[in-house]
């Protein structure tokens, strides 16, 4: 049985907020007739501070944190505690280079919807009163385009923040210590964001999904089963630099091609395998000139998968290709991993409650709505070290995304805001 009351035309004009809100945050920007929002820079800072007033607006308490992520709590209806434990909702307000309007901010402005909603349903006498404090969180860093390490902000709050980021530098040099000063945070008290345990009932997160499978299914909405699992890693390929011209082709050791081949590999492997994804983003050859084989070549290896053992097979499997294809070429190479994350499980319960939230609010062919796994990774990661974590997926046009054409239309947040606001009902039901 649904428990949300609120009128289709209330939903309809919270969608309407929402996509207006993601139009005037695009317009806070470094780059003029781009999208550009990075940590710790001005545009972060206006951003905070309009979400701050948003939160105001709907009735939570608003802080920044000692991370710079700007936060909203709401006490809950049963024996109100500043100390109890709260459901958190939210996603990210920065963005890549040349971003699109909607990845990670469309979850925090319909995280402030839903509070919009919960707290009219409260005047109105809810059904189900609500067991936990709501808190809204507008993490400062998930894409981590500054300084090149993801999920910052987030990270701060689940306590796993690394003394040893504080000297990553963005690309004019400035350190990520010395960013925090000149932002008005101070680098010694970072430890002040950190959430215990016990201090949340869990996450939820509402986002475009950043691929076409809603899309191509002709679904609005989706449960997320999981977060994709993740290692990147930095190749080197080493051969012999030698003149074009006066170098035969059984004299070559081109390292380029080696290279080359390589990505062909790592394409051709992971195409036949089940939920792996590998992409190679970077391809660098030396000494780069026209007229000389290349002795060097560097690229890039990002895989990613729904469990950890099959990215790590796939791992294996690549590097046994990379190894019978240098050695025919007379090349060498090795490999640095810069990146490891393991897939995070969305909790059952929350899984079961968002799949609630949308069977009531979608007409659907059948009571099961879609259930696929991230394969883009989201703050629910980092929180996930402290908490069960929950997603929605909302239906993005052709999937595309990092991209100024990312899309998402006003019916569909409508119905993601109903199906979100239901599974804290439903969540909340639960706990009674």
């Amino acid at each position: 049985m649904p428990l949300l009351e609120a009128s289709p035309d209330r939903i309809a004009a919270a969608a309407r907020r929402v996509m207006a809100r993601c139009d005037e945050l695009a317009r806070v920007s470094a780059q003029p007739g781009e999208i550009e929002r990075v940590y710790l820079s001005p545009e972060h800072a206006r951003v905070n501070r309009l979400a701050a007033e948003w939160m105001r607006e709907v009735g939570l308490r608003s802080w920044q944190d000692a991370a710079g992520n700007q936060l909203g709590r709401i006490e809950r209806s049963t024996d109100p505690d500043p100390a109890a434990p709260a459901l958190m909702i939210g996603s990210h307000l920065d963005t890549v280079k040349d971003a699109g309007r909607f990845d990670g901010i469309i979850g925090v402005l319909m995280a402030l919807e839903v509070v919009r909603l919960l707290r009219q349903e409260s005047d109105g006498v809810s059904r189900v009163p609500l067991p936990f404090a709501v808190e809204v969180a507008a993490f400062s860093d998930e894409e981590g385009t500054r300084f090149g390490k993801a999920l910052l902000g987030s990270s701060a709050v689940a306590g796993t923040w690394n003394d040893a980021w504080w000297t990553l530098a963005d690309e004019d040099g400035v350190t990520l210590r010395e960013a925090f000063r000149d932002f008005g945070l101070d680098p010694g008290r970072i430890g002040e964001a950190a959430r215990r345990p016990d201090h949340l009932v869990a996450y939820l997160e509402a986002h475009i999904e950043q691929g076409p499978e809603l899309d191509r299914a002709g679904e609005p909405l989706a449960v997320v089963s999981s977060i994709a699992s993740a290692r990147r890693f930095q190749l080197t390929v080493e051969g012999e630099a030698r003149h074009a011209g006066g170098t035969p082709y059984d004299m070559r050791r081109d390292a380029l091609l080696g290279a080359s081949e390589a990505a062909l590999a790592v394409e051709r492997i992971c195409r036949s395998e089940h939920h792996i994804i590998g992409t190679v983003g970077q391809l660098e050859a030396f000494p780069g000139a026209v007229n000389v084989v290349p002795g060097e070549a560097h690229l890039s290896v990002d895989l990613r998968g729904e469990l950890d053992g099959e990215r790590d097979r796939v791992w294996d499997e690549i590097s046994r290709e990379l190894d019978d294809i240098m050695g025919r070429r007379g090349l060498r190479w090795q490999a640095r991993e810069v990146h490891n994350a393991p897939a995070v499980r969305c909790g059952l319960l929350l899984q079961d409650v968002v799949r609630e939230g949308i069977v009531h609010a979608v007409e659907r062919r059948s009571d099961e709505p879609p259930v696929i796994f991230s394969r883009a990774g989201h703050d629910a990661m980092a929180i996930g070290s402290i908490t069960d974590v929950g997603m929605l997926f909302l239906r993005n046009p052709d999937g595309v995304s990092h991209h100024p054409d990312e899309a998402v239309s006003a019916a569909d947040v409508a119905l993601g805001i109903r199906a979100l606001t239901e599974s804290v009902l439903q969540l909340a039901a639960d706990r009674l």
